[in-house]
């Protein structure tokens, strides 16, 4: 059995029939404005740990001693 043929769009129909019901019509928008805010902060966490992880791996130049 594939996972298409469990997940059709009958089922998302059916879906999202039920989380309007469920949840009412106003709901909807808010979590879905919630969930792509969720997104963008999982980005930006991710780009942050990306940055620190280059900065760490770049060689540092040895460190001159300038005092006289």
């Amino acid at each position: 059995m594939f996972v298409g043929e469990i997940f059709g769009p009958d089922l998302l129909v059916v879906i999202i029939a039920g989380a309007v019901l469920l949840f009412g019509g106003a709901a909807i928008p808010k979590f879905a404005r919630n969930l792509g805010q969720s997104k963008v902060e999982f980005e930006k966490g991710m780009k942050s740990v990306k940055e620190i992880k280059d900065i760490s791996a770049t060689p540092h130049s040895p460190e001159v001693d300038t005092t006289p």
